[in-house]
């Protein structure tokens, strides 16, 4: 196993940083958390955008300064980094369908899906009346909702009748399949019945069940 590390992580309480921090949580790494407002544009403050210019999140700084982002290349390193975890399988094509998977639900379910449900507003034409705003409002979220549920669809085809995503261990897909389930469940968005099982499993999943308590969730 790697040598311990003291870990910084930017996080948001119920974004896709959940994800990330099952996985903090399920290694029982020490670090420690800077909570970022987004509504208040903490991603954009200097400070941060030093560390990150991207202003996305999460991030993780490691203890020599250098700062991890996007989802998928942090869940990676914390798989490679602790192997014996099992969050990332050995075999090479199990491996590659774990982060398959993870990669469709962060670039299709969350980054084309529910950033039409959240972020309305960034897909709007310029020079609209408060009409025209409305209606364009209402079509975007509708096609948001459309995309996740397809989205759902196909993953939900692939999942196990029991377990996770890769076995009976948790992998990085699970945590970041999570958060999009959580996020459906939030809003009332119905999921397939094996992605719903799936959602129930992670919840009952102690470590889980403390992040969410951890996050302000009961």
């Amino acid at each position: 196993m790697a040598p311990l590390m003291a870990l910084t992580f930017f996080m948001t309480p119920g974004s896709c940083s959940t994800g990330i921090h099952i996985l903090l949580e399920t290694l029982e790494l020490p670090f420690s958390v800077t909570i970022l407002n987004l509504p208040a544009g903490d991603h954009r403050q200097p400070a941060y955008l030093a560390l990150n210019p991207k202003g996305s999140m999460p991030a993780l700084q490691l203890n020599d300064g250098q700062v991890l982002t996007e989802f998928q290349a942090i869940a990676f390193w914390l798989a490679r980094s602790y192997p014996k975890a099992g969050l990332l399988p050995d075999e090479p094509l199990l491996a590659a369908r774990v982060m398959a998977l993870m990669d469709y639900v962060v670039g299709t379910v969350h980054g084309q899906g529910f950033t039409r449900i959240f972020t309305t507003d960034t897909y709007l034409p310029q020079g609209l009346d408060a009409a025209e705003r409305e209606r364009w409002s209402a079509a975007i979220q509708a096609q948001g909702r459309d995309m996740v549920g397809r989205a759902f669809e196909v993953i939900a085809a692939s999942l196990p009748d029991d377990g996770f995503v890769a076995g009976p261990r948790l992998s990085v897909a699970d945590a970041a399949l999570f958060y999009v389930e959580f996020w459906a469940d939030k809003i009332g968005l119905p999921m397939p019945a094996p992605c719903q099982a799936h959602y129930e499993r992670m919840k009952a999943r102690p470590v889980v069940r403390q992040v969410l308590a951890e996050e302000g969730y009961r």
